[in-house]
């Protein structure tokens, strides 16, 4: 079930989440829900938070080239355990923060270690767009958003036009 996704500046989006104690039924049902919702997006990542549900859990499947294969993740209390010296930057974006997007500098490489749905946990190393990828869900588990990166003047600008953007939401 597509799920609403909350937009900035919403109180949960900037709450520490709690650890997933375990994985249930339900948990599984909020990792289907909450792909579904990305993909319809259409996004390549999603934290739990932004759908209201302040647990550690994410999303993510960064295949953007047509007609690949997807490789949808989920992630349950993910953690970044290793990061390189090496860093990137991209030009990023938020589904909390609609058609707005701007660069942030994050490490090139990290290693994540995580639960998968079946309480296994998992290791994998990643770089390039899937390294900026969960480490900007890990972020929001954290309750920060890549617009905190951001110099002040560009933040408040951003959050002005979401004000404005939920306002008209609200009207409509």
């Amino acid at each position: 079930m597509k799920r609403n996704i909350l937009i900035h500046p919403d109180p949960r989006l900037k709450k520490l989440c709690a650890a997933v104690p375990d994985i249930s039924d339900d948990l599984r049902v909020l990792a289907a829900d909450m792909l579904e919702t990305m993909y319809a997006a259409p996004g390549i990542g999603l934290a739990a938070p932004q759908v209201g549900v302040l647990e550690r859990m994410i999303v993510l499947d960064c295949v953007k080239e047509d007609g690949a294969k997807p490789e949808p993740l989920v992630m349950v209390n993910p953690r970044v355990i290793a990061a390189s010296e090496d860093t990137n930057i991209y030009d990023e974006g938020c589904l909390s923060i609609p058609d707005q997007y701007a660069e942030v500098t994050r490490p090139a490489d990290v290693r994540i270690e995580w639960l998968d749905l079946d309480g296994t946990l998992q290791e994998r190393d990643m770089d390039g767009l899937w390294a900026t990828c969960v480490q900007h869900e890990i972020d929001h588990l954290d309750g920060k958003l890549f617009i905190d990166y951001l110099k002040p003047l560009k933040r408040q600008m951003i959050t002005r036009k979401m004000q404005k953007l939920k306002r008209e939401m609200a009207r409509a």
